[in-house]
C-alpha cells in the first residue's frame, strides 16, 4: 500500500505466512518527502495492524483512512494518531476506500469477505449496502474481496465494483442497487490466449480476477479494468468489455494496478508484471486514455511484482510505486530520473526488504 499527504509519502502492507514458514510483516510506515527516514506511525491503530488501503481527503490533506483488518481507522494530523472510524462490522479486511470525486462527505469501502460500506458524513458513520453482492463466479481458496472502488465523476451515481476474484458489478443509484458487469468479461475467456485457471475448475478465472478499476473524465461510461490477463475498457458503463491489448506494448501483461492521473485525465499509469508472484515488474504510462502505452520507470529495477502506483495530487511530477517484495521507488521529475526509497522503520531499525514486507499499496499526501 502507498499513499500521499501533505509533505509525506505512507507505505503499508499485511502480514504473510509462506509455506516455507517465512512471514511476511506488515505495518504503516510514513516519511517527508524529498530526504527523510520512515517511520511506524501505527498509533491507535490495532496490534499488528495489515495496512491495506488507503484514502486522503481531497481538500484536507491532514485528514486520512487507512483500511486495516478491523476497518477503517481515521486520523485527524497526518498519522500521528489514529482512532476507529464509526464502522458497523467488526473483523473485516478493508481493501479499498474511495472518496466520492464530487462529493467528499459520501465515502465506500470495499471489504473481505465481499461487502461494500458507504458513509453519507465524511466517514463518520458507515452502512453495508446490502445489494452488492459478489454473483460467485469463481471459487477459490479464500473468500471473494471487494478489491478497488471507482465512481464515474462524469456521472457521480455510477459506482464501480471490483471483485477478487469474481468480476465486476456496477451501480447507477450510487450502491442501493447493482447488477452483474461480468458475462462479457466471461466470454472473452473463451479466446485461448485469454484462458486462465489456477485456484479453481473456471477458465475464465483470469478475467475475473480483478485487481484495479478507474474511470477518467476524458473517457465517461468507460471503466478502466485491470485484470490478471491485462487491460480491458469497459463501453456502454461495462455492457460490454474490450481488450486494450496491452501485449502490443509490454511483453509483462499481468496487471494489478491502474490510475487516472489527477492532473490530466488523459493520463493513465499501469502496473505490469509476470505473474502474481515474480521477481520483474515495470510501469506503464499512456497520454491517451490507454489507446497506446510505452515504458515510463528507467533507471530503478523492480525486483518484484509491481502491486501499486500513485501521483501526487500536488504534483503531476511525483509518482512512486510499490512492489510486493517491499520494494519502494519513484520520481519527482515525471520520469527523467527514478531512486529507490528503502522503507526503514526508526522506531524498530528493521529494514522492510529485508524482512520481506509486503508492501500492498503506496500512497502519497502533498
Amino acid at each position: 500500500m502507498a499513499g500521499q499527504t501533505t509533505g509525506y509519502i505512507f507505505a503499508g502492507g499485511d502480514h504473510e505466512l509462506h509455506a516455507d514458514h517465512e512471514r511476511n510483516y506488515g505495518g504503516l510506515f510514513r516519511r517527508p518527502v524529498g530526504d527523510g527516514e520512515w517511520i511506524s506511525v501505527t498509533n491507535g491503530l490495532p496490534k499488528n495492524v495489515e495496512a491495506r488501503s488507503f484514502a486522503v481527503h481531497p481538500t484536507d490533506p491532514g485528514l486520512l483512512y487507512v483500511g486495516t483488518q478491523d476497518g477503517p481507522y481515521r486520523s485527524t494530523d497526518s498519522g500521528e494518531r489514529w482512532e476507529r472510524a464509526g464502522f458497523p462490522e467488526r473483523g473485516l479486511d478493508v481493501y479499498t476506500i474511495t472518496y466520492h470525486p464530487t462529493r467528499p462527505n459520501i465515502m465506500y469501502a470495499g471489504t473481505a469477505p465481499s461487502g461494500v460500506f458507504r458513509s453519507d458524513d465524511g466517514g463518520e458513520n458507515w452502512r453495508r449496502l446490502t445489494n452488492a453482492r459478489s454473483p460467485g463466479h469463481c471459487e477459490m481458496d479464500f473468500p471473494v474481496r471487494v478489491i478497488r472502488i471507482a465512481v464515474d465523476p462524469t456521472r457521480p451515481d455510477d459506482v464501480y465494483v471490483a471483485l477478487e476474484v469474481s468480476g465486476v458489478i456496477g451501480s447507477a443509484d450510487g450502491g442501493e442497487t447493482f447488477k452483474d458487469l461480468s458475462a462479457p468479461l466471461i466470454e472473452l475467456a473463451k479466446q485461448p490466449h485469454l484462458k486462465s485457471r489456477i485456484g479453481s475448475e473456471v477458465d475464465a478465472e483470469g478475467m475475473l480476477d480483478s485487481h484495479a478499476i478507474a474511470v477518467s473524465t476524458a473517457a465517461p461510461g468507460q471503466p478502466l479494468l485491470a485484470v490478471r490477463m491485462g487491460l480491458f475498457r469497459g463501453d456502454d458503463r461495462g455492457a460490454s468489455w474490450t481488450d486494450l491489448q496491452i501485449g502490443r506494448f509490454s511483453p509483462l501483461t499481468y496487471c494489478r494496478d491502474i490510475v487516472v492521473s489527477p492532473h490530466d485525465a488523459h493520463v493513465l499509469y499501469a502496473c505490469l508484471s509476470s505473474a502474481a508472484r515474480s521477481d520483474d515488474g515495470t510501469l506503464y504510462r499512456s497520454d491517451d486514455v490507454g489507446e497506446t502505452w510505452r515504458r515510463f520507470d528507467h533507471g530503478v529495477t523492480a525486483r518484484g511484482t509491481m502491486m501499486s502506483v500513485t501521483v501526487a495530487h500536488a504534483d503531476a511530477k511525483r509518482i512512486y510505486c510499490a512492489t510486493r517484495c517491499g520494494q519502494i521507488f519513484g520520481t519527482e521529475d515525471e520520469g527523467s530520473s527514478w531512486r529507490e526509497y528503502p522503507v526503514v522503520s526508526r522506531n524498530s531499525n528493521d529494514i522492510f526488504g529485508r524482512l520481506s514486507r509486503k508492501v500492498k499499496k503506496l500512497d502519497r499526501i502533498e
